[in-house]
């Protein structure tokens, strides 16, 4: 799990990449449903392209920059391995609650580079994420 390619991010990396991406969304969800309304801000049209390609289209292009929020630094690979699963638990609930409250189209949170999604944008965005990662770490462990 800590082999690398030069410059690349480790398949321990990568995971936790992934469990910080669901801690942030966790995050956002929770502040949406404690204050008791969505906190999605006006979608622009670099946003909405961004959200063709991806959401949409399920295409995530490579070599983006990871936010610093959810840029891994260093969480032992067993202590992600334990907490990831609990971590989509809770965000299905918390996705699951945002749609009940708000309805199934309503913007409830803004990605931080591709601006507001409805729940099942999030869901979708979170699936084409971690497929894309899923492919890295199967390539590092030489399973792919």
């Amino acid at each position: 799990m800590a082999n690398r390619p030069s410059g690349k991010w480790s398949p321990a990396q990568v995971l936790e990449h992934l469990f910080l991406t669901y801690r942030g969304t966790n995050a956002g969800l929770a502040k949406c449903l404690e204050k008791g309304a969505p906190l999605a801000s006006p979608a622009t049209l670099k946003h909405r392209m961004g959200t063709l390609l991806v959401v949409n289209l399920g295409y995530l292009p490579s070599g983006y920059k990871a936010p610093e929020r959810a840029t891994p630094t260093g969480m032992p690979a067993e202590e992600v391995q334990r907490a990831i699963f609990a971590e989509i638990q809770q965000m299905d609930a918390g996705l699951a609650e945002c749609e009940r409250k708000f309805g199934v189209r309503a913007k409830i949170l803004d990605h931080p580079v591709l601006g507001p999604f409805n729940v099942c944008q999030w869901r979708k965005f979170h699936w084409v994420h971690g497929r894309h990662h899923a492919r890295q770490i199967r390539e590092r462990l030489g399973k792919g």
